[in-house]
């Protein structure tokens, strides 16, 4: 995959200290890397950048939303993210990312391409389970939500209210609240 040039930052000509860059993410960033569950995307990456003499701390802040679909009734919604992440960067002898936390690169390296940090920091900030929030308050009006309705299992309750149970029975569940 070609890396975005507007995510690769060049550390070199930067100064000892802490250094702030913003991204605005759209859906353009996620068909690049072909990735089409979001419907529509505004997230901003607030990213401080701090140069040391010997290695680079980054630390990764998103905040924003992604258009979802809710995964019982299929209907669009806005799903909140936030998410933060620190890196280290080293410097050593050859590249390498086995360690989540640090990446080193070889000596002599000049500029980090950090669009798979925030692909990844986006993507893993969404819940597992998509539920519209009208399904959760009760809002929703939607055809499959009514369908679910129909065909869920009755509860144990239910179920014994409408058989006929003989009216002693009845009496001897007293006994036992009775006390």
């Amino acid at each position: 995959m070609k890396p975005l040039k507007e995510f690769t930052i060049p550390f070199v000509g930067l100064k000892v200290g802490k250094h702030n860059f913003e991204f605005d993410i759209k859906e353009s960033f996620f068909e690049h890397f072909e990735y089409e569950d979001f419907n529509n995307v505004n997230v901003k990456v607030d990213l401080v950048l701090e140069k040391k003499t010997t290695l680079l701390e980054l630390h990764f802040k998103i905040s924003g939303f992604v258009n979802i679909n809710c995964d019982l009734t299929n209907e669009p919604y806005n799903q909140d993210i936030e998410n933060e992440f620190d890196l280290v960067v080293n410097f050593g002898e050859e590249f390498n990312d086995e360690n989540i936390d640090i990446l080193i690169l070889p000596h002599g390296s000049y500029e980090i391409n950090i669009q798979q940090y925030i692909y990844e920091l986006i993507v893993l900030a969404v819940p597992i389970k998509r539920v519209h929030p009208g399904v959760e308050d009760g809002t929703l009006d939607s055809e499959i939500l009514e369908k679910l309705e129909q065909l869920s299992p009755k509860l144990k309750e239910e179920k014994e209210k409408e058989e006929d149970i003989d009216p002693r029975w009845n009496k001897l569940k007293n006994l036992l609240t009775d006390k």
